[in-house]
């Protein structure tokens, strides 16, 4: 059974960084579409930003040029970069891995920033 998990939320004052990651279990991750979304208390949840099993990128408005996806297919991981953090991120994000009708998610991690 594949698992998905998610690691590196916290609390983080705005203008900070963290580094999100989510591991994924079964040696899948490299042929699988991985995305990033979040979901902040009352709102529904939003695609913040996918990549590829070939590497393509695609990210929400609002966090262009400030989140930046990535993966490492060796070690079955894919990560999100968040730098110049600002409340407004504040959310549980989640990880994603999809390809046709397999689809996976974890449990998310929460992020946090504090004005």
């Amino acid at each position: 059974q594949v698992q998905v998990v998610e690691s590196g939320g916290g609390l983080v004052q705005a203008g900070g960084s963290l580094r999100l990651s989510c591991a994924v279990s079964g040696s899948i991750l490299p042929v699988l579409t991985m995305g990033w979304y979040r979901q902040a208390p009352g709102k529904q949840r939003d695609l913040v930003a996918t990549i590829t099993s070939d590497g393509v990128t695609n990210y929400a408005d609002s966090v262009k040029g400030r989140f930046t996806i990535s993966r490492d297919n060796h070690k079955n991981t894919m990560y999100l970069q968040m730098n110049n953090l600002k409340p407004e991120d504040t959310a549980l994000y989640s990880c994603r891995g999809n390809k046709l009708q397999l689809d996976y998610w974890g449990q998310g991690t929460q992020v946090t920033v504090s004005s």
